[in-house]
C-alpha cells in the first residue's frame, strides 16, 4: 500500500512560469514532477512542482540560480 510522504510543493502565478520550471528541470536534471495543485493549497495557475521534502533546498537553489519565477513553497503530505 502506498503511503503519503512529506513533499515540498512549489506554486506558480502563471502556467508559463510552471512550464519554464518544468523545461529547466528536464534540461538540468533536477528532481520532481509537475502536478495539479493539491486541494489543501490555494494558489495561482493550478500547477505545482513537487519534490520530496528533503530536496527542497536543492530545488530552491536551482530555481534561484536559473532565475525561475515561482509563487510560494508549501509542505504537504502527498502520495
Amino acid at each position: 500500500m502506498r503511503r503519503k510522504t512529506l513533499k515540498a510543493v512549489v506554486t506558480f502565478a502563471s502556467a508559463s512560469d510552471a512550464m519554464a520550471v518544468e523545461a529547466a528541470a528536464r534540461e538540468a536534471g533536477f528532481p520532481g514532477r509537475m502536478i495539479p495543485i493539491p486541494s489543501e493549497i490555494s494558489a495561482g495557475c493550478g500547477l505545482a512542482w513537487c519534490v520530496p521534502a528533503e530536496e527542497r533546498d536543492a530545488l530552491l537553489g536551482a530555481l534561484a540560480s536559473g532565475g525561475l519565477a515561482y509563487e510560494e513553497v508549501h509542505e504537504a503530505e502527498l502520495y
